[in-house]
């Protein structure tokens, strides 16, 4: 069964990698890198329809799960760790279930995926309900942990996403909605934190990326949910205003200690030339939209 699987094939590229200098090894690797990107490109179009299903969720109050083992499970709690602090987003919104818990981050327990019950229990305990959706992460597409858990989801109504590196996998038979970036056999065959793991992470930085923007925790492309709680930050922060309002950075300063640090309420400000107090009424009264605060 393994054998047959694309992810567990033998690349004729590199049939002779242990046998190169450095420089060709690394042009072998990098040459398949590249591919990466391509074969997430024909998936966008799964994509777009898992983020309008996420935003939907999450204005219903319903959160956003990523769930895997080994490298797949590594990478989703690393997007969604990477939540908060990007956007200011609530953790809770976003979270990242990892088969072996915590200590499976550095140190591999990847015994804990071939359990489908565990699946089950790890997603049950961060309390999931069918407003959530679950987004089920295997490069093989095959991961009994993963499956269980989205087993559980679908049996609670949940919307369900796959993302796995295998044609016809029964990940994307078993999920709502399959994203499958075929990527071919790895450098290192089998070594699936390569290609496929670039790939998980291109499609889970496409998915909570998206997803925040069209929840409005940006302005044009700017960041400007940024907590402003270092020097770097800040820095950051002064910037963005400057940027979004068309004015100087010595008043982007001014604004962003007159709003109480908040970015967005800064930004209000200087554009529409009204308090803090007006600035963070009409932000609430949109949603915290800042276009729509603006009448943009």
């Amino acid at each position: 069964m393994l054998e047959k699987l694309l992810t567990e094939q033998a690349n004729p590229a590199s049939a002779a990698i242990d046998t190169l200098p450095a420089e060709q090894v690394l042009r072998i690797i990098n040459a398949e890198d590249q591919k990466v990107a391509l074969a997430v490109e024909r998936e966008i179009p799964a994509i777009a329809r898992a983020v309008e299903a996420i935003v939907a969720a999450v204005q219903n109050g319903g959160r956003l799960f990523y769930l895997g083992a080994g490298t797949s499970g590594r990478l989703g709690v690393l997007d969604a760790s990477e939540i908060p602090p990007t956007f200011s987003a609530p953790p809770e919104m976003v979270q990242g279930i990892m088969a072996g818990g915590e200590t499976a981050l550095s140190r591999a327990t990847e015994t804990t995926e071939d359990d489908p019950a565990i699946g089950v229990r790890d997603l049950s305990a961060r309390g999931f309900t069918k407003r959530d959706v679950l987004v089920g992460l295997a490069a093989s597409g095959r991961t009994p942990y993963v499956l269980g858990a989205v087993g559980e989801a679908r049996r609670l109504g949940a919307v369900t996403i796959g993302i796995c590196c295998t044609p016809d996998s029964e990940l994307s038979r078993a999920v709502d909605i399959a994203i499958a970036p075929l990527v071919g056999p790895e450098v290192v065959a089998g070594s699936t934190r390569m290609k496929a793991g670039t790939a998980q992470k291109l499609v889970l930085n496409m998915l909570s990326t998206a997803t925040c923007v069209r929840l409005g925790y940006v302005y044009g492309n700017l960041m400007v949910n940024v907590q402003p709680k270092n020097e770097k930050l800040v820095d950051r922060a002064r910037r963005i205003i400057a940027s979004a309002a068309g004015i100087a950075p010595d008043r982007a300063a001014v604004l962003l200690t007159e709003s109480g640090n908040s970015v967005r309420t800064a930004i209000v400000m200087g554009v529409a030339g009204v308090s803090r107090q007006e600035a963070e009424r009409r932000l609430s009264a949109s949603g915290g939209r800042i276009r729509s605060a603006l009448g943009q």
